[in-house]
């Protein structure tokens, strides 16, 4: 079969592009584009008779895309199951036992993108919450080949209920998120990189805090990594599992996603484990007693089974420090691991085989002093006193001494867009601002609220403008968007991008945005963002609403209702 979708490409815009140019940009290839959850990727939708790999290389490198990739076919990664019926070993090899005298997840929910869950298993039912079918676009995720029900159970089987096995956060909650297929002729469950991608987003925007995928060679995928950013933007962690090809898979390691290899009982690589410098963590995933279908229970083998053991003790700490950063929960998971192999990080183990115990530990002891220090921020593109125009590509870098959370690009004091994962890098409309010297800043934000500006780049705007004059009165009103979030669920912070344009001169649009009826912010042109702190809000829906007025006094205005979830 083939090994990518047919069909469809992925690209992730850059931050500032409006709907209107990406469709420009895809609809000379029959593309139309569908935004995946509130965040910067799109699935762009292909003719039947389109080369895909084609059209590929005609986007991937468009300045106003991150990136464009085929959206390729990835398989479960659980290895040949394991009759022997044995004990669940692998709770007292991390000290799950002895962590769970402090917490066992209460609080926290795990998404598991899989093939669905047995929604009925004693063990499961009571930790389930409301799920998604990514694949149908429906909620029917009933488990199509049992290899869900299996990673739920070793993340999360509910425990202390007297029945058969305990997961490793057994007080966590289940969100089961099916992205898969059953294939015929294979005789096995396959999912993509849009469905993961999409799955991953869904889980960010409805409240999960980890989420779990159980998929061969993911971490390979630039979407796959830009969702597992916006989840982490969110205040979440993505694990994956690193396959059981017992090969290296050579793909660069990316501080987006914790992959996990897996060990046995004497904390050796289990034989079928993949490796390679993308493995941050190792786990037991041999021998793994959990849950099975039909309300079984059995033994399993798999880097499928390791990643929700490892996703199981993220989950803890985030239940005993509910206050702490993604980062600083992936940092102490990483301290604490029982180093095994070559000292320090390496290609079978990654920083270790996980310890529940000592991780969980500091988590509830870490309390550093405080985050005083400015991050730093660069304009590398585009050089100073160079003349621009249209949608211009404005690349920027930051680095700080704990993280930087988002990086802001302003425009003559207006903030025009909003970016919150590395590299760093806009698409600009300069039609937003009259033609001259217009000032680029970026302005790079800490998880503490420390910023850092960078020097002003100054560039020349020459946007072609129509010629001749013409006293005839303007009535025709401006147009304008909110380009994220989209309806329907949001959760943590979310970036409002409002985009408009006009017939005439949209350097002199007013543009206000409201939340509830409150305005939150206003500016003039063609764009305007603002961080909106959606948690400190009541759970249920809310109504943005954008204005634009132009220098007639034409106005316009649109809403959007999305409902906050905790």
């Amino acid at each position: 079969m083939d090994d990518f979708v047919r069909g469809r490409i992925l690209i992730e815009v850059k931050p500032g592009l409006s709907p209107e140019s990406l469709d420009k940009l895809v609809k000379p290839h029959g593309g139309k584009a569908k935004k995946i959850g509130q965040s910067n990727l799109h699935i762009i939708e292909l003719p039947a008779n389109a080369s895909e790999v084609a059209i590929l290389k005609q986007l991937e490198h468009r300045p106003e895309f991150k990136f464009a990739e085929l959206d390729r076919i990835v398989e479960s990664a659980m290895a040949v199951n394991d009759p022997y019926i044995g004990s669940a070993w692998h709770i007292n090899k991390i000290g799950a036992n002895t962590a769970w005298d402090s917490t066992r997840g209460t609080g926290v929910t795990i998404a598991i993108l899989d093939s669905g869950m047995e929604l009925s298993h004693p063990d499961l039912k009571p930790n389930l919450v409301a799920g998604r079918n990514i694949y149908n676009n429906n909620t029917d995720v009933s488990d199509i080949c049992g290899h869900g029900t299996a990673v739920g159970g070793a993340a999360a089987a509910a425990s202390n209920n007297g029945l058969g096995v305990a997961g490793v956060a057994g007080t966590s909650k289940i969100m089961p998120l099916r992205i898969a297929y059953w294939n015929t002729t294979y005789n096995s469950c396959y999912a993509s990189y849009s469905t993961i991608a999409s799955g991953i987003t869904y889980a960010a925007d409805n409240g999960a805090r980890v989420a779990n995928v159980s998929y061969a060679r993911v971490h390979s995928s630039s979407s796959v990594l830009s969702a597992s950013r916006y989840m982490k933007s969110k205040g979440g962690l993505v694990f994956v599992a690193a396959g059981n090809s017992n090969i290296d898979e050579k793909i660069t390691a990316d501080p987006a996603l914790i992959v996990v290899s897996s060990t046995t009982s004497s904390d050796t690589r289990s034989s079928f484990s993949s490796y390679g410098s993308a493995v941050s963590l190792a786990a037991p995933g041999s021998g793994i007693w959990t849950t099975g279908t039909n309300g079984s229970y059995r033994t399993a083998n798999g880097t499928s089974f390791a990643a929700p053991v490892a996703a199981g003790v993220a989950a803890m700490m985030m239940s005993a420090r509910p206050d702490l950063s993604p980062d600083t929960i992936q940092s102490l998971m990483y301290k604490t691991a029982v180093d095994l192999g070559s000292a320090g990080r390496d290609i079978y183990y990654g920083y270790g085989r996980v310890n529940a115990a000592a991780a969980v530990y500091a988590a509830k002891s870490y309390g550093g002093t405080a985050d005083i220090t400015k991050p730093t921020a660069s304009i590398s593109a585009p050089l100073g006193s160079a003349t621009v125009s249209g949608n211009v590509a404005v690349n920027a870098s930051a680095s700080d001494n704990v993280g930087v959370s988002r990086v802001e690009l302003k425009a003559n004091g207006t903030v025009v867009a909003v970016d919150s994962a590395a590299p760093y890098s806009f698409s600009w409309n300069s039609t937003g601002v009259a033609n001259g010297m217009a000032n680029l800043v970026a302005v790079a934000y800490d998880a503490a609220g420390n910023a850092g500006t960078s020097s002003t780049v100054a560039v020349n705007v020459a946007n072609t403008t129509s010629s001749g004059t013409t006293t005839t009165a303007d009535t025709i009103k401006p147009t304008v968007t909110i380009t994220n979030p989209v309806a329907g669920n949001v959760s943590g912070t979310v970036t409002i991008s409002v985009s408009a344009s006009d017939n005439r001169d949209v350097s002199g649009l007013r543009l206000q945005l409201l939340t509830d009826g409150v305005l939150r912010a206003y500016g003039t042109g063609g764009s305007l963002s603002w961080r909106w702190e959606a948690h400190k809000y009541t759970a249920g829906a809310h109504t943005l609403k954008a204005t634009a007025k132009d220098k007639a006094g034409n106005l316009s205005e649109t809403t959007v209702i999305v409902n906050v979830v905790k």
